[in-house]
């Protein structure tokens, strides 16, 4: 069970990282105003390089949900897209460390 908390007392980012047999990507949210709704978001893709886009609150929430909410139908084995479940990682960082 996943919960993601809104911090006050510091700017946070959140990074999701998924890892595929093609290689890993990355994907990280920061916010990028004072009251937390506009995002700054960075795409990783070792094969395609880097992509950053400024997106809204609700788009960050919208695609945190489905990722943190999919579910492979293998489990630990490699599933759609070649994406091995196992392997993907959330985590919640100051945005220096981002």
């Amino acid at each position: 069970m996943c919960a993601l908390v809104e911090l006050t007392h510091e700017d946070v980012g959140a990074e999701f990282v998924s890892t595929s047999v093609v290689g890993v990507k990355r994907t990280q949210y920061i916010v990028t105003d004072d009251v937390g709704q506009r995002f700054q978001k960075r795409y990783f893709d070792e094969r395609l390089g880097r992509h950053e886009t400024t997106v809204s609150r609700e788009t960050v929430r919208d695609e945190l949900v489905s990722r943190l909410t999919h579910q492979s139908s293998l489990g630990g084995e490699v599933g759609q897209n070649d994406v091995d479940g196992a392997q993907d990682r959330f985590c919640v960082k100051p945005a220096r460390e981002l």
